[in-house]
């Protein structure tokens, strides 16, 4: 039951990583394809962000506090709204308001499952299985490195229609991951309830509900280091969104580009799938302090770059920056949250991140127009160092609960 159960969560992870690369990486293209402008794309971009920070706060609620409607249903029921507004972009084969709103909403939907599938790594564990996230994380690396080298070339050869098919078969696949996962769940959790004594049965359930209000007042320093987040993640959104005119500032091209985003996504696999081996030796909160400093030298290299080869040399930090950083955050809310918290901290800190990529959406468009990529790199630079510093002082001196 333990393999099977990581097989799952790591399929959920995987499908929802490759269904990312359609919906996101390969926003523009399908947009250009209908007649799209590249403000308008930008636009669509930067309201469905928008949206899902609002959203995410009360879905998170809504799973800490639902009686009826399980971590896993929420996900379920919000795969099965994505497959239904996936189907509509079949149907919509020109720019429409209606294209727009669809758009906007799968964008914001599958941002909103990120914290879920984050928390449902904990939850999976009431079970009595441990379920490795990093080796799960990682295959969500590895399927988003394969499907991208696969569905360029589909795309190249049958044109922007393949991708909402691609979606919708990608959907179907984390549907039934999500489908299973819940009946080996169930049956895990009652081989673990039958273990229990009838004395441990009878104790009280330390669970507290709280709702958003009452989380943000009981977790003001946890708080400020989301603060810090939104710092320290304006680099990760500009390497992301605007690696081209970067490298095109030292002299590259669109292959170039391309190779170093391949090898951004290759070099997180080493350290998720040997994350549970590293906090044998190094505490959730050093490895964040760790993560913070390597995420600031990373930007910064990009901004001294004079060439091609020093941008790709600068990626091998992403070892010790988001590939750290990441597991390391996710295990750190849940070591430092009761459990009425957990999805709550989980979706303040995915908000943060969502707040960062409208935020660095904007202001780096701007930025490049008026100063260009190295006045870009250096304000993401001092961003990073400033986010980077509220992180590495304030992670220690939250309460553990």
């Amino acid at each position: 039951m333990k393999k099977i159960l990581n097989l799952e969560y790591a399929s959920i992870h995987a499908t929802y990583w490759m269904f990312y690369g359609v919906i996101s990486s390969f926003a523009s293209v399908f947009l250009l394809a209908r007649g799209y402008s590249n403000w308008e794309i930008g636009i669509i971009l930067a309201v469905a962000n928008v949206l899902a920070v609002v959203l995410q706060p009360f879905i998170a609620d809504l799973a800490d506090r639902s009686k009826k409607l399980s971590l896993i249903g929420i996900t379920q029921l919000l795969t099965v709204l994505m497959m239904i507004l996936t189907a509509g972009l079949f149907a919509l084969k020109g720019k429409s308001l209606a294209l727009s709103v669809i758009f906007v909403l799968l964008i914001a939907w599958h941002t909103v499952l990120h914290p879920l599938f984050n928390s449902l790594n904990f939850k999976l564990e009431e079970s009595g299985i441990h379920i490795n996230f990093g080796v799960a994380r990682s295959m969500g690396s590895l399927a988003y490195s394969a499907l991208m080298a696969v569905l360029g070339s589909l795309v190249e050869a049958r044109g922007a229609s393949v991708l909402p098919l691609s979606g919708e078969l990608i959907l179907i696949m984390l549907l039934s991951s999500l489908i299973f996962t819940g009946y080996h769940f169930r049956r895990a959790s009652k081989v673990e309830a039958s273990k229990k004594t009838t004395h441990e049965k009878s104790l009280p359930s330390e669970e507290e509900e709280i709702n958003l209000s009452l989380f943000i007042r009981r977790n003001k320093l946890f708080f400020v280091i989301n603060i810090g987040v939104i710092g320290l993640y304006f680099s990760n959104s500009v390497l992301n969104n605007y690696m081209m005119q970067i490298v095109a500032d030292v002299g590259g091209g669109s292959e170039d580009m391309g190779r170093i985003l391949s090898l951004m996504a290759a070099l997180e696999i080493p350290t998720l799938v040997l994350f549970d081996r590293i906090h044998r030796k190094l505490s959730y909160s050093l490895m964040l302090k760790i993560a913070s400093i390597g995420y600031t030298a990373k930007i910064a290299m990009c901004f001294a770059a004079k060439s091609v080869a020093m941008i790709f040399a600068a990626q091998f930090l992403q070892l010790v920056s988001f590939a750290l950083f990441l597991p390391a955050m996710i295990h750190y809310i849940n070591d430092i949250m009761s459990r009425g918290e957990a999805v709550k901290g989980q979706a303040l800190f995915t908000t943060m991140v969502t707040i960062t990529t409208v935020f660095s959406s904007l202001a780096g468009g701007w930025i490049l127009d008026t100063g260009g990529a190295k006045m870009l790199t250096l304000t993401a630079t001092l961003a990073t160092a400033a986010g980077a510093a509220v992180i590495v002082a304030a992670v220690d001196r939250v309460p553990v609960k």
